[in-house]
């Protein structure tokens, strides 16, 4: 396939801006509680603004969280600040619980961690293509104590 933007419409290489529906649910204090939230799919907007975040020692996840997690009508049901508890000290940030489900549905909305068995490259030989006549003679360091006994050590 020659990479164009025909090719890339075609083929996945653009993300929706249409946010889908995913039902969450979600712990706090004991009890249990679910809604229907709309994530947006992680993309280009995304990652730039992870990037921004992280260089102006921002929140990067809570951006992540209030791009991507969206009203019924498009619009984002957060700002950063509702996410970090800043806009409303007495409410305080999200719930942990409610901050790892948002997240898991970021991701599974935006395919992270899975991989189609019919795009996985196979392996020629599964031999290393570097050199071994460049490699360094093995170290002669000592091994070190198990990792119980260093612990017990404290």
């Amino acid at each position: 396939m020659n990479l164009t933007l025909e090719t890339l419409a075609a083929n996945g290489g653009f993300v929706s801006r249409k946010a889908e529906p995913k039902p969450i649910k979600w712990t706090n204090e004991g009890k249990e509680f679910a809604a229907t939230v709309h994530v947006l799919p992680l993309s280009y907007s995304t990652a730039k603004s992870d990037i921004v975040y992280t260089q102006v020692q921002g929140d990067p996840l809570a951006a992540r969280i209030a791009h991507c997690i969206r009203n019924e009508d498009g619009t984002p049901l957060f700002t950063i600040a509702d996410v970090t508890g800043e806009a409303d000290p007495e409410r305080g940030p999200l719930s942990a619980g409610l901050t790892n489900e948002l997240l898991r549905v970021i991701s599974e909305v935006s395919n992270l961690g899975k991989r189609k068995t019919s795009s996985r490259m196979k392996k020629s030989s599964g031999m290393n293509s570097s050199s071994t006549a460049s490699a360094g003679a093995p170290s002669k360091k000592p091994k070190s104590a198990s990792a119980t006994q260093s612990s017990n050590a404290g």
